[in-house]
């Protein structure tokens, strides 16, 4: 496999500045920190972004996160390995990722269940860190990054 190109993050040095900052200013201390990496997992494996796949779920490795976590998170509705504020979140991570699958990109049920379990800044957090995942995905995606491989 080879990338077509290098990451436009790499060729413009300060949209990679931006967006680092924007990241770390989304991972606040409202949200935990696991929570962020397998919300950017599983948007990446909807995107089928194999360099953030494969880097998020290295990120919950060094976490010692559990490995049953980490490859269950595709079929979290269908196993008991997250709590109900993780589902919330992975169910709106879905519904932001896949925006065009339903008429209301985000029904109401989910809005609520992430407002049951997140506050105001915590589901801002959350809303900013699915939408960078997404980001980074589509920048992938378009390129064709290789995971493993950063430039």
């Amino acid at each position: 496999m080879e990338a077509r190109m290098k990451s436009p993050a790499m060729v413009l040095p300060d949209a990679l500045q931006a967006l680092l900052a924007l990241n770390k200013a989304v991972e606040t201390d409202d949200m935990p920190y696991t929570t962020h990496k397998l919300v950017q997992l599983r948007a990446s494996q909807i995107n089928g972004c194999g360099v953030c796949v494969h880097m998020h779920a290295n990120e919950l490795r060094k976490v010692d996160e559990t490995d049953e976590r980490i490859y269950s998170v595709a079929g979290w509705r269908d196993t008991p390995f997250y709590t109900e504020a993780e589902r919330a979140a992975l169910a709106l991570t879905e519904s932001m990722t896949r925006l065009a699958d339903q008429s209301d990109a985000v029904p109401d049920p989910i809005w609520d269940e992430v407002c049951r379990h997140y506050d105001e800044r915590a589901r801002s957090s959350l809303i900013l860190s699915i939408a960078m995942i997404n980001l980074w995905n589509r920048v992938n995606a378009a390129v064709r990054q290789v995971a493993g491989d950063w430039g």
